[in-house]
């Protein structure tokens, strides 16, 4: 991905001072910069979408016990969608087989 782009202002200037700009782990921590200044909405589609990105490429980048973590919130959100689906077309059919 890279570091985001200095807009000129030299906003990441005083944080990564004496540190090299081509290094994996600087640019991790300059993006973890951006996203903490980023000014979008949780209450939009686009705000909650970012925010699935966000954590999408978080988990990608784990690894030990926070992988571990990662894959257990997603299998039990999964399991609570399908759960819900499943009450759901079991509601729908009972009533109009009856």
């Amino acid at each position: 991905m890279g570091m985001p782009a200095d807009d000129g202002n030299g906003r990441f200037e005083d944080e990564l001072i004496g540190l090299d700009p081509h290094d994996p782990e600087t640019q991790a921590f300059a993006e973890h910069l951006d996203r903490m200044q980023r000014p979008n909405s949780k209450a939009t589609v686009e705000g909650m979408l970012q925010g699935v990105d966000d954590f999408a490429q978080c988990a990608n980048r784990t690894a030990g016990h926070r992988r571990v973590v990662v894959v257990l919130v997603v299998t039990l959100i999964l399991v609570g969608v399908l759960f819900t689906v499943w009450n759901a077309l079991a509601f729908v059919l009972d009533t109009f087989l009856r």
